[in-house]
């Protein structure tokens, strides 16, 4: 799935993707910060879901969000510091999927976007699986373990995760760890990379080092260091 978060405001557009990748590791995010940068990518990319601010240079986040439910079979969410009932009433018109004011809170945030990213990808049983993850990443958990707890065949499950979401068991688990690790990386919190290894359920240092590096073309360390200058 493709999400497009559009905002003007680069702290706006880092924090929700900050709050969301984690719970959705797999799905891609594309940024634009004004409306000539988002009809560019939504002219090349299929865009499954959208996170529009109201006010763009370049263009209303409104009109925006017109071309999107008109000319494509995206959700469009309207995200805005504006409470007037008058954009409400705007983005009810055009037919948007949902609106959530500024400051954005990750709880209620994920409470409006996860239906229409689970709800409309998943079946319930990869949908409980994912749950199961953000619930107990940082312990030991294995395929087995999920699939007991939800009461399928760990075979059956292992072949659901390869058929809707991509990838295996084992690496959508292991991106999702690698989600968390980079929060705490970039958190004020002075946690050593061993620490960090152990909080997201690694088996060990060196082997989550040497994940983390494959992945991102980094080491934890360097991440660290990167982020804080």
């Amino acid at each position: 799935m493709n999400i497009l978060l559009i905002d003007d405001e680069k702290l706006e557009l880092e924090q929700l993707e900050y709050l969301l990748k984690p719970y959705f590791p797999n799905h891609t995010f594309l940024r634009a910060h004004d409306t000539s940068e988002a009809l560019k990518i939504i002219d090349k990319t299929t865009i499954h879901l959208a996170l529009v601010d109201i006010h763009l240079p370049g263009g209303s986040g409104l009109k925006l969000a017109e071309k999107l439910k008109s000319t494509t079979h995206s959700k469009v969410i309207i995200v805005t510091a504006y409470q007037s009932f008058d954009y409400a009433q705007q983005a009810l018109r055009l037919r948007v999927d949902n609106f959530i004011t500024k400051p954005v809170v990750e709880a209620e945030l994920l409470d409006i976007v996860r239906p229409y990213i689970n709800g409309a990808s998943y079946s319930s049983i990869i949908s409980q699986a994912i749950d199961l993850i953000h619930e107990n990443y940082a312990s030991r958990i294995t395929l087995t373990d999920i699939a007991s707890r939800i009461h399928v065949n760990h075979a059956y499950l292992s072949r659901k995760f390869n058929d809707e979401l991509g990838v295996s068991f084992p690496d959508f688990l292991n991106q999702y760890r690698i989600e968390i690790a980079k929060q705490m990386l970039q958190s004020e919190n002075s946690y050593t990379i061993a620490e960090v290894a152990e909080k997201c359920g690694f088996s060990g240092q060196h082997y989550f080092s040497s994940l983390f590096k494959k992945k991102l073309g980094t080491t934890p360390s360097e991440f660290k260091k990167e982020f804080q200058k």
